[in-house]
């Protein structure tokens, strides 16, 4: 039997066995609750940077009850830097609903499971197949560059009728034996050697039949997303300071940064006399300031500009107690609040010449 007729499965689990990795950290004890929590962490973070925040996680909240239980603070807290925070609100809701709704089980179907908040049919997939031990299709950012590269498609993935062609495929080519092994292996592939750039076509297992090897520019598929011109924003950040303490703000459950402390924001269009003015305005005794150099933070749907100002006060105001948004928060405690990545590399550099303090 010939390499191209062998089925893309059979010769994908062979290369699995040999050069597959088996011991990422959510590969031992393979509960429903360890696998989903890996799936949403992957979801568009390198496993690099997701393996020492898993570890962390996992020895914080071991069982969804615990997780379930703790409060969402604490769980963002343990989610900062990973970023796309959307992500750490509904992992606190879906645990919270699978003790509530499913006695603290991950049901075993993927209707039930989709239904979950934050679980799409991928995420769902993948914990049948890796944790349930049923049949589960997959169709991760690696997995379509697999797909959109052996059959040559064009078209951005994240079109629906494009899409829809990708999780067909995926279906046709998921076996029913060795179903975990099967998932794993399409997603190590993806991210080893069929990588965005660079691609190591001579050692992939399915490069003998691959469309877009045999058209010699791998290169060329998947079909990037359409580009926009990604518009910048501007924000004054306020670094209050007071006898070693800074003032933290609360930000709403939703939106950008989503639940994490921060520092107070001010309209970008004021000066910084203009600004000076407002905070004394609103009872801030200002003893210093000065104003740092902005800096850049990219979303994925636009940039921020985030421009510092920073005061030392005579004493804290004392409207700021009745504010449950604000909390005057001790330097030497910053470790213990969730704070988006770009403020916190400003802070720790700013206070203690550091890029962070974990």
């Amino acid at each position: 039997m010939t390499q191209n007729t062998r089925s893309f499965s059979d010769r994908l689990l062979d290369w699995f066995d040999e050069h597959g990795r088996k011991d990422l950290p959510w590969q031992h004890d393979k509960t429903p609750y360890r696998v989903w929590v890996s799936e949403i962490m992957l979801q568009q973070t390198q496993v690099s940077a997701v393996i020492d925040y898993y570890q962390r996680f996992m020895a914080r909240f071991p069982t969804l009850e615990d997780l379930a239980q703790a409060p969402q603070d604490d769980v963002l807290e343990h989610w900062a830097g990973l970023g796309y925070y959307a992500r750490a609100r509904n992992l606190h809701r879906c645990a919270q609903a699978v003790v509530q709704e499913h006695g603290g089980h991950f049901p075993d179907n993927l209707e039930a499971l989709t239904a979950l908040p934050g679980i799409g049919r991928s995420t769902a997939g993948a914990i049948m197949s890796i944790a349930l031990a049923q049949r589960g299709v997959i169709l991760d950012g690696n997995v379509k560059r697999v797909l959109c590269r052996h059959r040559a498609i064009t078209g951005w993935p994240g079109k629906r009728e494009i899409e829809m062609q990708l999780w067909e495929l995926a279906d046709h080519f998921t076996p029913d034996e060795r179903n975990a092994d099967y998932t794993q292996a399409i997603m190590d592939l993806g991210a080893t050697l069929c990588t965005r750039s660079r691609p190591a076509c001579e050692r992939c297992p399915l490069h003998s039949d691959c469309l877009a090897y045999a058209q010699g520019e791998p290169q060329r598929y998947p079909t990037p997303k359409p580009k926009k011109a990604i518009p910048t924003r501007r924000t004054w950040i306020a670094l209050l300071r007071h006898d070693a303490h800074i003032l933290l703000e609360k930000r709403p459950s939703s939106g950008i940064w989503g639940g994490l402390y921060s520092l107070p924001e001010f309209d970008a269009t004021l000066s910084a006399d203009a600004l000076h003015a407002q905070l004394q305005s609103r009872g801030y005794a200002i003893s210093q300031q000065r104003t740092d150099t902005p800096f850049l933070h990219t979303f994925s749907h636009f940039k921020l500009e985030l421009c510092p100002f920073e005061v030392q006060l005579h004493s804290r105001p004392t409207h700021i107690a009745s504010h449950s948004m604000y909390h005057w928060v001790p330097e030497s405690t910053l470790a213990s609040y969730g704070l988006p990545a770009p403020i916190q590399r400003y802070l720790h550099q700013t206070l203690f010449g550091k890029q962070s303090i974990r």
